[in-house]
C-alpha cells in the first residue's frame, strides 16, 4: 500500500455546524482523525498561538472531522504548560493537503520515543462479501505478526508501517505476537469486519512497561456508488474496556482547526498487501 508521508500531523475542532455539514464538505478539505498513542502523555495543541485542545489523553481517537487543506503553525506541550511552554513537538507553515482521508497518531518509536505519523487511509472500493483489514505497528516493541483466528495474517510489522490485506466478512478473533513465534503480546480481541469497509487496528503502547494495547477505527461506505466522503468512526483500545465517547471538540464560533506537528518523510510502503 502507498501511504504519504505528510509533513504534518492535524487535529480538528469543530462546532454542531460543522459536524452536520461533514458529508458536503468540499472535496478540497482533508477528512482527518488523530489517536493519541503515547502512554503517560496528556498534552495540550496549540495551532497559530491559540489553545485548541487540551487535555488529550492517551489512548483517545477523535471522531473523523473535515480539516481545509491550507498551511498551519502547530505546537504540541505538555498539558497545562502554555502556549510559550517547551515544546513536545511543533512545525511551522504545515501544509495540509486536500482530498485526502489521514488519521495522525501520536505514538512511540521501536525505540521509545514520542513521535507524530500520519497515515494516509485507503478508501478504495472493496469486493462484494469482502472488508479490508489494516494494521499499523505504532508500539515500542520489536516485529509483530498479526494472526486471524490463530493463523498469521500479517507477518513481520515493523515500527511504523503498516499492511493490509482483503478478507471475507464476518468477525474474526485477533491477536498479536512476536514475530515468527506464538508468544501474544496484545489480544486477542474480536474484530466485526463488515463488507465494504476497512477495519486499521493500531497496537501502540511499550513492550517493556507492559502496556501494549489495541485501538480500532472503522472507515466505511467503501462497497457502493460513492456519494459522499467517506469518513470513518473512531473507537478507542478494543483490548481495553474504552469510553465511547472519543473526544468531540467544540469550537466556538463554528470554525476551528487544532494540531500536532511533523516528523516523517518520504513513501512508506506497506508490507504485505
Amino acid at each position: 500500500m502507498k501511504t504519504l508521508r505528510i509533513a504534518a500531523v492535524t487535529v480538528l475542532a469543530f462546532s454542531p455546524l460543522a459536524l452536520a455539514t461533514t458529508a458536503n464538505a468540499a472535496s478540497g478539505d482533508a477528512t482527518v482523525s488523530v489517536l493519541h498513542g503515547v502512554p503517560g502523555a496528556t498534552v495540550d495543541v496549540y495551532a497559530n498561538g491559540k489553545a485548541l485542545l487540551t487535555n488529550f489523553k492517551p489512548g483517545t481517537l477523535t471522531d473523523p472531522v473535515m480539516l481545509p487543506a491550507g498551511d498551519y503553525d502547530l505546537k504540541v506541550v505538555a498539558a497545562g504548560a502554555g502556549a510559550d511552554g517547551k515544546a513536545v513537538t511543533e512545525a511551522k507553515g504545515v501544509a495540509v493537503p486536500a482530498g485526502a482521508n489521514i488519521t495522525v497518531v501520536a505514538h512511540l518509536t521501536a525505540d521509545g520515543k514520542p513521535v507524530l505519523t500520519p497515515y494516509v487511509n485507503d478508501t478504495s472500493m472493496v469486493p462484494a462479501g469482502q472488508a479490508r483489514l489494516t494494521v499499523r505497528h505504532d508500539a515500542a516493541a520489536p516485529a509483530v505478526d498479526v494472526r486471524a483466528n490463530g493463523k498469521p495474517a500479517l507477518k513481520g510489522l515493523t515500527n511504523p508501517n503498516e499492511a493490509k490485506a482483503l478478507v471475507a466478512a464476518g468477525t474474526i478473533k485477533a491477536d498479536v505476537t512476536l514475530a515468527g513465534t506464538s508468544t501474544v503480546v496484545i489480544g486477542p480481541a474480536n474484530l466485526d469486519l463488515k463488507e465494504g469497509t476497512n477495519t486499521i487496528v493500531y497496537a501502540w503502547g511499550s513492550a517493556a512497561d507492559k502496556n501494549l494495547k489495541l485501538a480500532v477505527q472503522t472507515i466505511s461506505g467503501m462497497n457502493s456508488a460513492p456519494g459522499g466522503v467517506n469518513a470513518g468512526s473512531g473507537g478507542q483500545a478494543a483490548a481495553q474496556a474504552a469510553a465511547s465517547d472519543t473526544g468531540r471538540y467544540v469550537a466556538i464560533a463554528g470554525v476551528a482547526a487544532l494540531a500536532g506537528g511533523v516528523v516523517l518523510f518520504g513513501r512508506r510502503k506497506a508490507t504485505n498487501r
